[in-house]
């Protein structure tokens, strides 16, 4: 062992080197955020700023400034950190969770940067060797085109996020391939995603009423959880409605593979055709569309909810399970709408709820399930995080880092209340206004409530 007196002088640190690309960078980013770093930053160079305690930020390349300097925000950070430039040395969650809390505490509220600030930013990434040609947008961020919200961008908007393979959301999801809020009835170890699921497609089937030989119109049916539910446990007849042409073919198969074919019709049209159907109208006992609405729009959703109204019989039920956003929230941002779900649109619950009552549905329930939320994504995150090397064989890896971003965020947007869901329950009562609802939750929840 070298003993203190014969071993070589160490090294000057890289993070004390007073020209460190961390020390050109520090002025200008208090400057952006409005005060001091809340984030400890370690440079391509080794050097490093901000406090000791916070968690850490790698910028591992001058690519990242170049990036913020074409995409200067969220989609700009987002996609260093999708393409590897950028990274943390916590775990994701944690570290987003943390930055958000030293923000919130140190009172940081970043101004709109000035022209002064552009020249600024732009001279200091010159002299870091940053500057040069807006670097290549990740191959995951969608491309759409046409007029919003119509029949084709919608399929293409739908296409971007559903039919990224069975074979993913197989990996990502549990055996019910249910890709919505679950509702967690029991904290017991033995007690898992699954089993919310299904808890959650029996509190629908029992809200709605549904009866051997009831119909049920499953709008934005997804891979199948409540179509299959419905027929299988409770002898329903669906009409299943997908715009995703990989969930269409994957229902079909499990229909068959079932034996439901007597009970189960599987169509890949988009929800307006619904309407187009004259066959179908006022003939459903039930509608049910389960974080569907989200992607319709916000001009469009006066439509979608005389859709709901119209298919269904006097005195039939309709339920909405939907994200919301809070009245000041920001929903969805720049990263989920350009990487995951494009043109989607969310609104405080107290509208949609206002809409629904505006296309002469009678809502009777709403309920609250932005805490099962957090559960559910947490657990999809698990399973991202378990079994990283396989997701990333079948996706690439910076598809893989959409995702754990997606779900990172989307867990924190959940549990810091700026996004919501919830399950909306409506009637269309007769012309004598019976609506033929129980006097009471009891068959819901089997308590008298």
């Amino acid at each position: 062992m070298t003993s203190t007196a014969t071993r070589p002088p160490a090294k000057p640190s890289a993070r004390r080197t007073p020209n460190g690309a961390a020390q050109r960078l520090e002025p200008l980013a208090e400057r952006l955020l409005g005060g001091g770093l809340p984030v400890r930053v370690r440079m391509w160079d080794g050097s490093e700023a901000g406090p000791e305690d916070a968690p850490t930020v790698h910028v591992r390349s001058r690519r990242a400034l170049r990036r913020l300097l074409w995409e200067p925000g969220e989609l700009g950070l987002a996609e260093a950190y999708i393409t590897g430039e950028i990274d943390l040395d916590e775990d994701l969650g944690d570290g987003l969770r943390a930055l958000r809390r030293a923000m919130d505490e140190r009172g940081l509220t970043p101004p709109a940067p000035s022209l002064a600030d552009r020249l600024r930013a732009a001279g200091t990434a010159l002299r870091l060797g940053a500057v040069g040609p807006r670097p290549p947008i990740p191959s995951a961020r969608a491309g759409l085109r046409g007029a919003l919200h119509s029949k084709a961008r919608d399929r293409a908007a739908i296409s971007h996020h559903y039919d990224l393979s069975n074979a993913f959301y197989a990996l990502l999801l549990d055996e019910t391939m249910a890709y919505s809020c679950g509702y967690w009835t029991s904290d017991a170890p033995s007690y898992g995603p699954a089993d919310a699921q299904r808890d959650k497609l029996e509190l629908i089937c029992r809200k709605l009423g549904l009866r051997p030989g009831a119909r049920l119109l499953d709008i934005g049916c997804g891979w199948g959880s409540l179509t299959l539910h419905a027929a299988q446990h409770h002898g329903v007849r669906v009409t299943a409605v997908t715009l995703a042409a990989e969930q269409a073919a994957y229902v079909r198969e499990q229909v068959t593979a079932r034996g439901l074919e007597e009970l189960v019709e599987v169509l890949n049209i988009d929800y307006r055709d619904i309407a187009e159907r004259p066959e179908t109208r006022g003939t459903y006992d039930a509608v049910s569309t389960i974080e569907m609405g989200e992607h319709v729009g916000d001009a469009e959703y006066p439509a979608f909810t005389r859709i709901l109204h119209d298919s269904l019989r006097p005195q039939g039920r309709v339920l909405v399970q939907q994200m919301s956003r809070g009245v000041n929230a920001p929903g969805g941002g720049a990263f989920i709408e350009s990487y995951i779900a494009p043109d989607m649109h969310m609104r405080p619950v107290g509208e949609t709820v206002g809409l629904l009552e505006g296309a002469g549905l009678e809502v009777r329930d709403v309920e609250a399930l932005r805490e099962h939320y957090v559960l559910t994504v947490d657990a999809w995150r698990r399973t991202l995080e378990e079994r990283w090397a396989e997701f990333v064989a079948l996706v690439g890896e910076e598809t893989a880092r959409v995702w754990r971003l997606y779900l990172v965020g989307g867990a924190l947007a959940f549990e810091e209340r700026r996004m919501g869901v919830d399950q909306i329950l409506c009637v269309r009562p007769d012309r004598a206004g019976k609506a033929g609802m129980p006097a009471t939750r009891r068959e819901w929840y089997g308590a008298d409530r």
